[in-house]
């Protein structure tokens, strides 16, 4: 079954940024918002890459688990083409998107979220946010330590804990079916307008009653108002209601809408977490910076559960204490199966175990200098491989070593 309804997707430069490195898809049944980073050229080729492939998914499916199904491998096949594109084009290393993506089928939407793109629900009046953004802040909020207010404003705001990138082949992706209505609408946007217009504004000029197109235009002006600092992607779609059912042509907004300027890998059968880097809020509006302050953050945070933890041990039955030590005795020697890369004084180096540590007790120990010296990489590379990268094997790590080292010699 088509879906019926009316929608719109526009994108715009903003008022600051250079180029335009989002892009946006609405189609009949598929509707994306992606938004590139990793500068001039990454960003463009990331988010363009991810439409490219998702648009072929702009059809009818018999049933929702299969939309859901290949909206997850899609996206994890966008992952391993970014991977195959940066090793032969080291000088695109860093590139990233998100993606924030809904497949229409029978009353249902199908979604799938990976970064701080959002996707917003009116209904009855009531704006909701689906999709929860993966980053820094918004974990700091999960677990109380700040409001939601406090968050808008946060030094850290745009630490992106998950993106779709090019150091890693298996991204974590949230996908959910929720049950839609006539009436309903649905918002899809960059951080370029959630970041500069508040829920409440957005929700007043959704309320409003106009079509889809007037309606975006209403919500740009208010970004551009608000000074734009950033680019701005707004897809909107309407469920049945008064608007008229839109057909014809898809339509492409941003970087999408113009021809890769690099040759692009086929689409091709999908495989399947490093902390990704940092992006500036969109009222924030410079480049990528170190990630050392929120990884101690991180790390204290990580301390404090655990003293928490031991506390509960002291307090517990002996039998609880024994199956716990057990427990950490197991998770210990599960540690001891993974590797991830980082860096020591001034190379990277391949690690065994994880990146946390179990208060006083580590769980990493050196495996392999790797000899690639940090000032031989692209700052942003540099950054990454500082904030480490996740690896499921041995195998895995040396693959990200061959990807850097590649990188480190095309950056002399």
């Amino acid at each position: 079954m088509v879906f019926e309804g009316s929608s719109v997707a526009l994108s715009h430069t903003g008022k600051v940024r250079s180029n335009n490195q989002d892009s946006g898809y609405a189609g009949s049944n598929l509707f994306v918002v992606a938004d590139g980073m990793g500068g001039h050229a990454g960003g463009d080729v990331a988010s363009s890459l991810a439409i490219r492939h998702l648009e072929d998914l702009d059809r009818p499916f018999a049933s929702t688990a299969e939309a859901e199904r290949t909206l997850r491998d899609t996206i994890t096949e966008t992952a391993a083409d970014l991977i195959d594109m940066v090793a032969r084009k080291p000088e695109l290393s860093g590139m990233g998107t998100t993606v924030s993506a809904l497949v229409m089928v029978d009353e249902y939407a199908v979604i799938a979220h990976i970064g701080d793109s959002r996707v917003y629900l009116l209904r009855d009046g009531q704006l909701t946010q689906i999709t929860a953004d993966h980053t820094f802040v918004q974990r700091l909020v999960d677990s109380g330590r700040i409001t939601v207010e406090e968050a808008r404003y946060h030094p850290r705001r745009s630490v992106l804990m998950r993106v779709l990138g090019d150091m890693d082949a298996h991204p974590e992706v949230d996908t959910f079916i929720m049950a839609t209505q006539p009436g309903d609408r649905w918002l899809l946007c960059s951080d370029g307008l959630s970041g500069v217009v508040d829920d409440t504004h957005t929700a007043k000029a959704l309320s409003q009653g106009l079509t889809p197109a007037r309606t975006a235009d209403l919500l740009l002006k208010q970004a551009l108002d608000g000074g734009a600092p950033d680019n701005v992607t707004i897809v909107i779609v309407d469920v049945g209601g008064s608007h008229p059912v839109v057909t014809g042509t898809p339509t492409i907004v941003g970087s999408a809408s113009t021809p890769l300027e690099v040759d692009v890998p086929a689409a091709r059968p999908g495989w399947g977490g490093w902390l990704h880097p940092n992006r500036q809020a969109a009222n924030e509006p410079t480049h990528f910076e170190p990630a050392a302050e929120f990884l101690e953050e991180l790390i204290e945070e990580d301390r404090r559960r655990a003293r928490r933890r031991r506390i509960g041990w002291i307090i517990g039955a002996v039998v609880v204490v024994v199956v716990l030590a057990i427990g950490t005795l197991l998770a210990y020697n599960w540690t001891q199966t993974r590797f991830f890369v980082g860096a020591d004084d001034n190379t990277v180096v391949i690690f065994k175990g994880i990146q946390q540590d179990l208060g006083p007790i580590p769980l990493s120990s050196e495996y392999e200098d790797t000899g690639i010296a940090l000032d031989d990489l692209p700052s942003f590379s540099r950054q990454t491989v500082e904030s480490t990268i996740s690896a499921g094997s041995l195998a895995e790590a040396q693959e990200i070593v061959d990807r850097l080292r590649r990188t480190a010699e095309a950056n002399r």
